[in-house]
């Protein structure tokens, strides 16, 4: 994600690029299921987190429209979690604030719907009212999003309010169709798949980097060894990146984490679902709950518990000689060949009994594919950290070290920060003062149709269902008002 979106904006802006990707494309990397705009998936993160959270967020669904899953989130906090739902608010209030001021400095910001509507509450009479509501034909208002919310569960085992949110979802398949597309239309970013960069030099004189790389064939049988040479090397390599700052020298204090989620078919349902998400502790057996919707009665889910999206010995630190963590050798073979049959039935099942603690019927839910799963890097020694985008080091070195998807656009904005600051292009050149709209030409013109049928083709080739690369909802009009 970071890597793609980072070449985009460059070779939109007209620069030349290369970029390097050791899979056979772009498609890789760990689930992406939900923009955290506000970051209310995470208690623990700080409010300016949030805020930061909130405005990336924006940016991705100004560049990235066609990615959207338009549904609401709904949090819910049982009955046994120490925290109370009240704690949320301020925080809400305080990001309603922020979005009103985004919106009214420009109107094109206001794709999370009404800032008046950013979030909204719910009594125990409202969900015991909705209960009692057929399902809509459409599904069009804040109140009929909740209705299956309020008919699947037992209100009993809830504090209340419940939260409804305007905090929608990301297919991963959309946006690397969308970036495959975008670079494939521009002339000047060569994408090299199934390429492995060996070795990096910097050379004083001329002030570049000689980059070495090894491509290989489909067969894996021929191997081809070649060098390039650019004014500017950007590490974005996902939870590899210490193994390019080892190749330059770069030392970097970083963790990296594995995590999975899981699909499944809830063939019963025939409702338009909200996300929901079940707050809990992390990393206990009632760690956090999320039932992320698809169409065709698909969901992705998450269980923060160590037996379900939370590994033993899934969090590795960097070390004195080595900016790479290392993952053991069972997650390595995941990550290179794929999960165990055993234990992707047995984890995804887990899943499924995690969620029906709080919807009894989920329990008759599928396996609905492989799971999505992959490592996620995060700079410093702080796991809960979630907002971070780029850091410099060296001569003419960047790294990526996004830790959401949503970081992606705010890394590539500070690399052109930094290349006006060394002086390598002008401030005119950046673009940094046009809209987001302009920054991305060719990217805007992709229709809706190319991009749904992109992304189908890449959710088929790695035997997930073709619906997790259809679309939710649409994207809400701007406020003109």
């Amino acid at each position: 994600m970071a890597g793609s979106t980072i070449a985009l904006r460059l070779a939109e802006q007209g620069f030349a690029v290369s970029l390097f990707e050791a899979g056979p494309s772009l498609v890789n990397g760990p689930p992406i299921c939900h923009l955290h705009a506000g970051g209310n998936l995470y208690r623990d993160i700080s409010d300016q987190q949030c805020l930061q959270l909130l405005e990336q967020s924006i940016e991705t669904l100004r560049v990235y429209p066609h990615s959207a899953n338009i549904r609401p989130t709904v949090i819910a906090v049982p009955r046994q979690d120490p925290e109370h739902p009240e704690h949320l608010i301020p925080r809400l209030n305080l990001l309603k604030q922020r979005y009103q001021a985004l919106v009214t400095q420009d109107e094109c910001n206001a794709v999370l719907g009404h800032p008046d509507e950013y979030f909204r509450l719910y009594s125990r009479e409202d969900m015991e009212r909705l209960a009692q509501r057929e399902l809509p034909d459409y599904t069009m208002t804040a109140d009929d999003w909740m209705i299956p919310v309020a008919r699947h569960l037992d209100l009993n085992n809830f504090q209340y309010p419940f939260v409804l949110v305007q905090e929608y979802g990301v297919s991963v398949f959309r946006l690397a169709a969308t970036v495959s597309l975008a670079l494939d239309a521009l002339g000047n970013c060569q994408v090299h798949t199934s390429t492995q960069v060996t070795d990096l030099a910097y050379l004083p004189q001329p002030n570049q980097w000689r980059i070495t790389y090894q491509s290989f064939d489909v067969n894996k049988a021929d191997v081809i060894s070649r060098e390039i040479e650019v004014d500017y090397v950007i590490n974005a390599c996902g939870y590899r990146t210490g193994t390019l700052d080892n190749l330059a020298s770069q030392p970097r204090q970083r963790l990296v984490e594995f995590k999975a989620a899981y699909v499944t078919h809830w063939q019963d349902s025939q409702a338009d679902w909200p996300e929901v998400i079940f707050h809990g502790q992390r990393g206990t057996p009632e760690g956090m709950a999320q039932l992320t919707p698809y169409p065709d009665g698909y969901f992705q889910l998450h269980g923060m518990t160590p037996e379900i999206t939370l590994f033993q010995d899934g969090l590795v630190r960097s070390t004195a000689t080595s900016a790479q963590p290392e993952l053991g050798e069972s997650f390595k073979t995941k990550l290179k060949s794929g999960w165990q049959p055993q234990e992707a039935e047995a984890r995804t099942q887990r899943a499924i009994d995690h969620l029906a603690q709080f919807i009894p019927a989920y329990q008759s839910a599928v396996i609905g594919g492989p799971p999505l799963f992959g490592a996620q890097q995060i700079p410093g020694d702080d796991p809960s950290l979630r907002a971070a985008d780029v850091s410099f080091a060296g001569q003419r070195y960047a790294r990526a070290e996004i830790v959401k998807a949503s970081s992606a656009l705010a890394a590539a904005e500070r690399i052109l920060e930094q290349l006006v600051c060394e002086g390598i292009i002008s401030e005119s050149a950046s673009g940094a003062s046009n809209r987001w709209e302009e920054r991305f030409s060719i990217t805007q013109q992709l229709s809706l149709e190319a991009i749904v049928e992109k992304a189908e083709q890449l959710a088929a080739a790695r035997c997930f269902p073709t619906a997790l690369a259809l679309p939710v909802g649409q994207l809400k009009t701007p406020v003109t008002d």
